[in-house]
């Protein structure tokens, strides 16, 4: 697996005889042996079965049997994510030991059917909240742009995973923002689809109306080949939506001529990092210079929805942990304590509110998108928060610094993409934004965009060690 090779053209690569699935899955091992004492990107690997899979991945293909793109692709899975070959901790001492114990989440079964390689699962934040703890017995992923930084979260080894090389793609998942933060400060692309279009099912849950399954991978024609695989609806689970799944890839070709911008300007403080600014101007130029028509928009009810995601966030992951924190308050990390106990804080009526407010900003957005077809706004108004001020400050020092939560209360489909670096080598990220069920659109602009830039293809100092591994 060569330094910077996406997914998709692997795939490529797999089908013309020029590598095979076995050499792509050895050399992601062998590189998570050198550097992952460093990354903390795995909880659990199976090299065993990775490798099985990948000798029947080349076996088919060389029989003629193509299951899609993903086959034979080494990739990780996030471990709130139920997988029959190993345990979901959750990277917790309090999930039950049982849970999801010799069975797989929908989305696994999904891959496993197209014939990907799961090579183990991955780090993140305690259920999928909170930050890292340092006096729990868990890795702490590491950012690997900058081993003092923080790799992003929840999904933290699946952003830092893809960073460095240890595999082509990886599954996450996303509340206010888990997909795309660590795909954002890691510098890879990241999409949350819309709510209902990937199946939740086998996942540990944080907030029920506002979790998402979705895809981190190099570039966001990778993430559309992956998400290719995991939508569609399940009678399994009553928040999956049965809608077609479309060819995310049909209308990936280079162009947005007709295709309309707005671009969220007012998103900008004087507390951003200086680069953040000049690094997504240049980018809404390249998409205007790719044919769109960019217009300034205000995103309605911004600040409102903002703490309404919070709000709901704390007050659904609260509902389903409140026995477990009753009983077992100090074995949680102190971040998710965080979250989790001012979950408690908060009334039914609170709560209700907000869900009214979230209708009405909803409703508002989708009369916003009858004047634009994307909306584009920075990804943060930073780069990675260091890790020593993360332990110093908790959550609060996320405070401010992410535009994500927004998307997650209104169910929009959300892309990230590498935009640039700032003054100390950080990535930096786009985002965009579209309509519902739109995901097709989001994968063609993140494409084009990065047809005509090559910032997704930027790799880790830490990581270009040699691919003959």
């Amino acid at each position: 697996m060569s330094d910077a090779i996406t997914l998709t053209d692997t795939a490529t690569a797999l089908r013309d005889g020029s590598t095979t699935s076995v050499a792509l899955t050895q050399r992601a091992l062998a590189r998570a042996d050198v550097l992952d004492d460093q990354l903390g990107v795995y909880l659990a690997r199976f090299d065993e079965y990775a490798l099985e899979r990948a000798a029947l991945a080349d076996e088919e293909l060389a029989a003629g049997i193509d299951r899609g793109l993903m086959q034979g692709i080494p990739i990780g899975v996030k471990d709130i994510v139920a997988m029959a070959e190993g345990p979901t901790t959750a990277q917790s001492l309090v999930l039950d030991p049982e849970w999801g114990e010799g069975r797989d989440a929908i989305v696994v079964e999904r891959l496993k059917a197209a014939g990907a390689v799961i090579t183990g699962k991955l780090t993140t934040m305690e259920f999928a909240c909170g930050i890292p703890d340092f006096d729990k017995p868990f890795p702490i992923p590491r950012n690997p742009w900058n081993l003092e930084r923080y790799a992003g979260g929840s999904s933290s080894g699946s952003g830092s995973g893809v960073a460095s090389s240890l595999m082509l793609g990886a599954v996450g998942t996303d509340t206010a923002g888990s997909i795309r933060l660590p795909a954002m400060f890691c510098g890879v692309s990241g999409l949350k689809p819309t709510f209902g279009r990937v199946p939740t099912a086998g996942c540990t849950p944080m907030g029920y109306s506002m979790d998402h399954v979705g895809p981190l991978a190099r570039s966001a024609r990778d993430c559309g080949a992956f998400l290719q695989v995991i939508a569609g609806g399940d009678e399994r689970d009553p928040y999956a939506v049965d809608l077609p799944v479309p060819d995310f890839l049909a209308s990936a070709h280079g162009s947005l001529v007709g295709v309309r911008v707005g671009v969220a300007r007012s998103l900008f403080s004087p507390g951003d990092d200086p680069a953040v600014r000049p690094a997504f101007e240049a980018a809404a130029d390249a998409l205007e210079t790719l044919g769109a028509t960019v217009v300034d928009v205000a995103l309605p009810l911004y600040d409102e929805m903002s703490g309404a995601a919070f709000l709901i966030q704390a007050c659904e992951g609260l509902a389903y942990h409140l026995p477990d924190l009753r009983s077992r308050w100090t074995d949680y990390f102190a971040g998710s304590r965080e979250i989790l106990g001012i979950g408690a804080l908060f009334s039914g009526a609170d709560y209700v509110q907000a869900q009214r407010v979230r209708r009405v900003a909803q409703r508002e957005l989708s009369a916003l998108f009858n004047a634009v077809d994307l909306i584009a706004t920075p990804g943060a108004s930073q780069g990675a928060t260091s890790l020593a001020r993360m332990e110093e400050e908790g959550a609060a020092s996320l405070i401010g610094v992410l535009h994500t939560a927004y998307w997650s209360a209104v169910g929009n489909p959300a892309l990230v993409v590498p935009m640039g670096f700032n003054a100390d080598g950080l990535p930096l990220s786009l985002q965009l934004a579209a309509r519902p069920f739109e995901e097709a659109l989001l994968v063609q602009a993140g494409d084009a965009y990065q047809q005509a830039t090559d910032w997704h293809l930027a790799v880790p100092p830490l990581a270009t060690i040699s691919p003959a591994l």
